[in-house]
């Protein structure tokens, strides 16, 4: 059921991310101080702002700037955790001790402390850069969930065999390893996904984040806030999104860890085993 839901969810605003031009009855941008403050209506369906511009257009866009910011920078810090936690996990001694001491480096800190702090140092003027920013402070836990994941496979008989036939540990890690990790990481990337979307609206909510001219959820919800009580509507809207956003992830996987916990277990989950070779037959991993 929830699965199901989010799957909704998540198309739809996939949907309205796509056809964000055909969508918007107007302009995003277009400034029109005759009808500044107007009640949600016909001709605005969601109201317009203190500037005259149309809720719904810049709800519109303001998702789809949301959204594809969220989803990079949670490929990013996917790509960077699973790769250090891997790394650390199949090589084990000096390798595992330092990438681990930096993990623990960077877990040290609260994720909002050390993002605010890095986005201040570093200010983020462009999409790009607050991706950058967000995969770069969201990886650390997600690499050591990889890494405990990582050595349980490890000690599984198939890699214990794959070792014992000759495969190099490289080899175990890509051919083994890593392909038994994949529902782990899919799990892990939509839950985080949820966190990444509401630290970007918090970025942007500051100031910190995407320029005020490149409208997205947390900078209208900043906007509103400036006359919430005489407009209510322009804060609200933003927010409703937001939080519908932020729940069609958590939704998603929460749903994906249930219809993969009852079928096996992530550490039971492995591949064939490799087959010992025929008398004459070279061994193959």
């Amino acid at each position: 059921m929830r699965l199901t839901l989010a799957g909704i969810l998540i198309g739809a605003l996939l949907g309205m991310t796509v056809m964000a031009q055909w969508i918007a009855p107007r302009d995003p941008d277009r400034q029109d101080l005759d009808r500044a403050v107007l009640y949600p209506g016909p001709d605005h369906p969601l109201g317009t702002d203190p500037l005259g511009r149309d809720i719904l257009s810049r709800l519109v866009f303001g998702a789809r700037v949301s959204l594809v910011v969220a989803v990079l920078a949670t490929l990013l810090s996917v790509l960077i955790g699973a790769a250090v936690g891997l790394a650390a996990g199949t090589s084990g001694g000096r390798i595992d001790r330092v990438l681990m001491r930096f993990v623990d480096v960077g877990l040290a800190f609260p994720t909002l402390v050390l993002l605010l702090a890095l986005a201040a140092l570093f200010r983020a003027d462009s999409p790009l850069a607050v991706v950058a920013l967000l995969g770069a402070t969201t990886w650390m836990p997600l690499a050591r969930l990889v890494r405990a994941e990582a050595l349980a496979l490890g000690r599984q008989r198939f890699v214990e065999a794959a070792a014992r036939l000759g495969a190099s540990a490289p080899r175990r890690s890509v051919r083994h390893i890593a392909p038994n990790l994949i529902s782990t990481v899919i799990i892990s990337a939509t839950l985080l996904a949820g966190d990444v979307i509401l630290m970007e609206s918090g970025l942007s909510y500051l100031g910190l984040g995407v320029p005020a001219s490149v409208p997205t959820l947390g900078s209208m919800v900043r906007q509103g806030m400036q006359d919430l009580s005489g407009a209510w509507w322009v804060a609200t809207f933003p927010g409703i999104a937001l939080a519908v956003t932020v729940v069609a992830f958590n939704l998603l996987g929460d749903g994906l860890r249930d219809a993969l916990a009852t079928r096996a277990p992530v550490t039971a989950r492995v591949l064939r085993p490799p087959m010992l070779p025929r008398r004459g037959e070279p061994a193959t991993f």
